[in-house]
């Protein structure tokens, strides 16, 4: 690597020829693996010859310049300034004298225990674990992710080593009750749900957001279901809920990583605080106080055309400084959700899924991936189901369970029930500890360490829906 005072910061020669990437930026989206997103920005390599030479180029970058060389303008940014004004130095001393490359192999060394990596979170930016994840393997992302243990709590315990998590994603076109409580039966009985029941509203207002929560509170408290709740709508219509006495446990928001996306989105760092100290108030979970529950994806900053020249893999880690600020019970990458424009099929898919992951991570976040698509990908649930065992290996907070892994309120396709219950048979994984205890106390596990299903429904729900179908 060369830097030059031409209009080129960075230079690499292979053979006779020379290659320049204009700034960090440049040099950063370049090095990124091959997606439709950065094909669409104008931003991405044009070919795998001048990728490999930025990933070379982007291995010799020391990871002190990203503290000196900031992608998004301090003045402009208030992420940025959030990024560089919490930078804790004392965390980043025992990695400051590394590259980026220093620091995959740092990374991939023994000498990165769990504790270490921990010890390091204050002091790796998002940016410093984009460029590291750039020039690494999908085997290295799954072996340093698996490393990096994040525990968070609110009424039960989620991301400890050796567990799995489900969403349980009850949604409904028309929010009708009824049909959202089969979807929720559904999923219990399947052991989903631990780490939040969580509704995207078809129609989005305060009000509706009110009827859903009281309804998943009612449930919750009538079994006395050690989960929580969320409703995913926009974060100050949480706020009215709370204001309003709603029952709410879990504060929402889709975030992006550049304070333009995030005016797009109607929010700011004022408004997740405000929030967060709302929910915090009514002391609603029983053995932790994380109440935030995020959501972003990889091109949300380009689609609102506010990426800023950065690469959407960038943009995505820079939104996970965002969700770190506000300590949250879940973050949740939906990978493919946005559309093939972004990723185009099941290997790009794939692949964010991991870095994502990854990313989130070693940022110290409890991170979950929706594992997805929509119909117009190209991609399938055999892609899916790679994605899904991959993340898996990688000790992944939580995943999605929907009935039949078809979401009809939202239209694209994600994993079911059924798919949460075959990465954990597959892989030995069990449900946070105090839902694995409920579930023994209802019966719906006929063995809970092999996860067999009772095949008799619990008398705890067959009373209740006996009478609702007049004991027939």
């Amino acid at each position: 690597m060369n830097h030059s005072d031409s209009k080129f910061s960075f230079r690499y020669t292979l053979g006779e020829r020379t290659f320049g990437f204009v700034n960090l930026a440049d040099l950063m989206a370049k090095a990124t693996p091959a997606r439709s997103g950065d094909r669409l920005a104008g931003v991405a390599a044009q070919n795998a010859e001048e990728r490999a030479v930025a990933q070379m180029t982007l291995a010799d970058v020391p990871l002190k310049l990203f503290l000196e060389e900031l992608l998004v303008p301090y003045e402009d940014d208030e992420i940025t300034r959030l990024i560089i004004d919490e930078h804790d130095k004392q965390a980043f001393s025992p990695i400051s004298h590394l590259t980026v490359g220093g620091f995959r192999d740092w990374l991939l060394s023994d000498l990165a225990t769990s504790e270490m990596l921990t010890q390091i979170r204050p002091g790796v930016t998002p940016e410093m674990a984009a460029a590291v994840s750039k020039i690494m393997r999908n085997q290295d992302l799954i072996i340093v992710a698996k490393k990096c243990h994040v525990k968070t709590a609110f009424r039960n315990t989620i991301g400890l080593p050796g567990h799995l998590s489900t969403r349980l994603q009850p949604n409904h076109p028309t929010d009708d009750l009824t049909g959202i409580a089969a979807s929720m039966l559904d999923g219990l009985l399947y052991a989903n749900g631990d780490a939040v029941i969580g509704i995207n509203p078809a129609t989005d207002n305060v009000q509706q957001a009110t009827r859903l929560i009281k309804m998943m509170d009612d449930v919750i408290q009538h079994y006395e279901i050690p989960t929580q709740s969320c409703v995913l709508t926009h974060v100050t219509n949480t706020l009215e809920c709370i204001e309003q006495g709603a029952p709410v446990d879990l504060v929402f928001q889709s975030i992006g990583g550049t304070q333009a996306t995030n005016d797009s989105f109607g929010f700011n760092l004022a408004n997740l605080a405000e929030a967060q100290a709302a929910a915090l108030s009514l002391k609603r979970g029983t053995v932790g106080n994380n109440v935030m529950y995020f959501e972003t994806g990889q091109g949300s900053a380009l689609s609102a055309n506010a990426n800023h020249g950065l690469d959407q893999q960038t943009c995505e880690a820079r939104a996970y400084a965002v969700a770190r600020k506000f300590s949250p019970l879940l973050v949740n990458t939906v990978v493919g959700f946005i559309g093939p424009e972004y990723l185009y099929d099941g290997k790009e898919i794939t692949r964010a899924g991991l870095e994502d992951h990854f990313c989130g991570k070693l940022l110290g976040l409890p991170m979950g991936c929706d594992v997805c698509y929509t119909n117009h990908a190209q991609a399938d649930q055999n892609d899916m189901d790679n994605l899904l065992t991959l993340l898996g290996v990688a000790g992944c907070t939580f995943v999605m369970g929907i009935p039949g892994s078809d979401d009809i309120m939202l239209n694209y396709q994600t994993t079911s029930f059924h798919d949460a219950l075959y990465a954990r048979r597959a892989l030995g994984l069990k449900p946070a500890p105090e839902f694995d205890a409920w579930l023994a106390k209802m019966g719906i596990f006929k063995n809970n360490e092999q996860f067999v299903l009772n095949q008799q429904l619990p008398d705890a729900f067959y009373k209740p829906l006996n009478r609702l179908i007049g004991g027939q």
